[in-house]
């Protein structure tokens, strides 16, 4: 467990070496580089993992202090690495999947502009999640959090040379930034309450210092909140998450899977102490998480992107990981967290692999009979669709939902339930649509056969993970998390529920099917009808958010900016000087060395004394 500080280490040392010798080397020495520090860093959390599930401490976690970063004014932050079963899973998700990711990507980018660059920034990404999820006290995972922000917005801006890309970036950077503006105030609360942020210690001092419901716990979990709608692309911070798409897309698949949109989930978790102090925002949580996977799952049904698809249903997912955390099912979040990394990570991959057999090509309504071209690419996109529509019984997907939808009937929450159920209705409606487009029908753009083992072995492993066997990995929560509502209300109802989400999953397939195989004529006829025409524009605009963030926030923000572009503050403070030299200006013909005028402006002056003091 000593070794803990290399998971770290080995990919900054990465991004270090590729930074530094960028154009200096070649595609198979940054390949090497990239995926290798990565792997070393998997290979380190694997160790340290044995290690400490075969000797795990009577505290049941271990603490590294590596030294002390803050000692000022009561507010000690130690440089500190936490394992413990919640930062376990999260380590063997982060290295594991995205070691596989970084090996897929080694064969995406070739011959791309910027290879070295490209995974000098995805080690960098890594290792920010991994501060995030070690760090012990909340100012080292800000300092995670904020490092996967700031290479978020360099990765989805990669392709920097188009104007739209960086535009996305943009919006990523600055609506997420809205989110970490929330989380830094919570800190602040916390810090001020509390007069610690060691993560632990707020823990046990909370109960001793807040009442449940209290002012001060319900606006500190409240921005605590805002900071993880902003990462986890929740309502109403979710607005950025499919304009991400423009990054590469093995990017798309590191974001949605394995780092930044985790981030969220991970820190209520972390914190569920917090909020359980503060049961109103709790509901808030999951109320939340049901209106964006609804609303998501929506969304997703009229896109024509293959990855604005993925990302919208990534959105939805993550809404599942808040509803249940909204129902006190701390662990069956984090379940499902693990297995839509493995479905989730299979489908942005196999879509990567789709975009480069048809030549970048990426609207579905432009592909068609990709099944006999690239038949494991299918066979992945049939695994990873079912996992995401939660097929019953042989894919992951449906085990890590259905705990969901079980705790939250458990917990007698009806209306979240109903929200999941209809969410999981819509899913499996887009995903395979999305297949039966892609994969079915007449080939409409040229596709050609897809080589190479980087190609091939990661999509094999996370196919295999994608299935019944993803389910079957234990993690290690109980000690962390606290028990969920199942564990007092009994397995009453759950085989009904598995049953009543089965058939609505297979029932999502076959209209799927009806609707999307074949010409599609029934699609067609009902596409020209106003109210659907309207209805798809709404959805496909995303229910308005954008145009409406752009009428409140951005049209003004642009107004002033227009209006202060000369700085009014800086052009107050000038105005001394400006009169200094009109003064001057005016005086100076007054020094003009001529007696007569000396004379008479004597005389002018005191006749204006002599007159002010008769007046007086």
């Amino acid at each position: 467990m000593n070794l803990l500080f290399l998971t770290i280490v080995f990919p900054l040392l990465g991004y270090i070496l590729l930074s530094l010798s960028r154009e200096r080397i070649s595609e198979n020495v940054a390949a090497l580089i990239g995926v290798g520090s990565l792997g070393l860093s998997a290979a380190t959390t694997a160790w340290v993992g044995y290690d400490f599930l075969t000797h795990t401490p009577e505290s049941g976690a271990f603490t590294q202090v590596l030294w002390t970063w803050l000692a000022v004014d009561g507010l000690n932050a130690e440089f500190a690495l936490r394992l413990d079963g919640l930062s376990l899973t999260m380590m063997g998700v982060i290295t594991g999947v995205g070691f596989l990711i970084h090996i897929f990507a080694s064969w995406y980018m070739r011959g791309e502009d910027g290879y070295e660059r490209f995974f000098s920034y995805m080690n960098l990404f890594v290792a920010s999640m991994i501060f995030l999820v070690l760090g012990d006290n909340l100012l080292f995972l800000y300092f995670g959090w904020e490092g996967v922000g700031l290479c978020s917005y360099l990765l989805i801006g990669f392709y920097y040379k188009d104007a739209a890309n960086g535009l996305a970036a943009r919006k990523a950077f600055i609506v997420t930034r809205v989110g970490d503006t929330f989380l830094a105030i919570g800190m602040m609360i916390l810090f001020r309450e509390l007069g610690t942020l060691n993560i632990q210690e707020l823990m046990v001092l909370a109960p001793q210092h807040f009442a449940s419901g209290s002012f001060w716990i319900n606006m500190a979990t409240l921005m605590l909140l805002g900071g993880a709608v902003g990462k986890s692309a929740q309502l109403p911070l979710q607005t950025w998450l499919a304009d991400a798409m423009a990054g590469p897309t093995p990017v798309s698949a590191l974001i949605h899977a394995a780092t930044m949109v985790t981030a969220g989930v991970y820190l209520i978790a972390r914190t569920h102490g917090l909020f359980e102090l503060a049961p109103d925002v709790l509901a808030l949580v999951g109320i939340i998480g049901a209106i964006t996977l609804v609303l998501s799952g929506f969304a997703a049904l009229v896109q024509t992107d293959i990855k604005r698809i993925l990302a919208y249903s990534t959105m939805s997912q993550i809404g599942y990981m808040f509803l249940a955390l909204g129902v006190s099912a701390w662990s069956a979040a984090i379940f499902h967290l693990m297995t839509h990394a493995f479905f989730k990570a299979l489908l942005f991959l196999s879509a990567g692999a789709v975009i480069i057999a048809v030549h970048h090509e990426q609207n579905i309504f432009k592909m068609g009979g990709l099944r006999k071209k690239i038949p494991f690419v299918y066979a992945c996109f049939l695994i990873g669709g079912g996992a995401l529509a939660a097929l019953p019984f042989v894919t992951s997907g449906f085990f890590s939902k259905d705990e969901i939808l079980f705790e939250a009937y458990a917990g007698g929450h009806s209306n979240l339930l109903l929200a999941g159920l209809l969410g999981a209705f819509l899913t499996s409606i887009y995903t395979f649509r999305l297949i039966f487009i892609v994969f079915h029908g007449e080939e409409k753009t040229h596709a050609h056969a897809l080589k190479g083992v980087t190609y091939w072995l990661p999509l094999a492993i996370l196919l295999v993970l994608s299935t019944g066997v993803g389910a079957l990995i234990q993690q290690p929560l109980a000690d962390v998390l606290p028990a969920m509502p199942s564990a007092t209300a009994g397995e009453h109802g759950k085989h009904e529920l598995e049953m009543v989400s089965g058939g609505i999953a297979i029932l999502g397939i076959i209209i799927a099917a009806f609707l999307f195989l074949g010409e599609r004529r029934f699609v067609t006829a009902l596409g020209e009808l106003a109210p659907a025409r309207a209805l798809s524009k709404l959805w496909y605009n995303a229910w308005g958010f954008d145009w409406l963030y752009d009428r409140v926030f951005v049209k003004p923000f642009m107004f002033l900016v227009h209006v202060l572009r000369h700085d009014p503050a800086d052009q107050g403070i000038g105005l001394l000087p400006r009169l200094t030299r009109l003064g001057n200006r005016l005086l100076v013909p007054t020094e003009n060395g001529q007696i007569r005028w000396y004379a008479a402006s004597f005389a002018v002056a005191a006749l204006i004394i002599l007159s002010l003091l008769v007046l007086v």
